[in-house]
């Protein structure tokens, strides 16, 4: 086994060592939503299978600029991440850890309940 990430990326092709520093790269910039599917290589219709919905549904979802937090932490996780909500101030950052306590079974993510509660915010 190796014993560490330095050893694994030199037994890398060249090409793999090429894509995940491109991977890594666009992990590190700001991004939203379909883009950031798209880095993860996932489908509008695997996110959706993964959260119980249907592809108009994920498409509805990337497009907005507001949502509940528990329904963002549900797409973030079924992409492999995890949510992170962060203050920065000019004497440095912190993070806000209270939403960690969101709901921890399952979010069904629904195109139609939803997606009204939250226009009505």
């Amino acid at each position: 086994m190796a014993s560490n990430f330095h050893e694994l990326r030199s037994k890398m092709s060249p090409e793999a060592q090429e894509k995940a520093r491109t991977l890594a790269q666009n992990y590190s910039a700001e991004m939203p939503l379909d883009e950031l599917r798209a880095a993860r290589q996932m489908t509008q219709e695997h996110l959706a299978r993964l959260l119980g919905t249907k592809q108009a549904a994920i498409s509805k979802l990337e497009r907005r600029t507001d949502m509940y937090l528990s329904t963002l932490q549900s797409i973030v996780k079924a992409m492999g991440g995890q949510l992170r909500i962060e203050a920065v101030f000019p004497e440095g950052a912190v993070e806000i850890n209270q939403f960690r306590r969101l709901r921890k079974s399952k979010v069904r993510v629904k195109a139609g309940a939803s997606s009204r509660r939250e226009n009505e915010r």
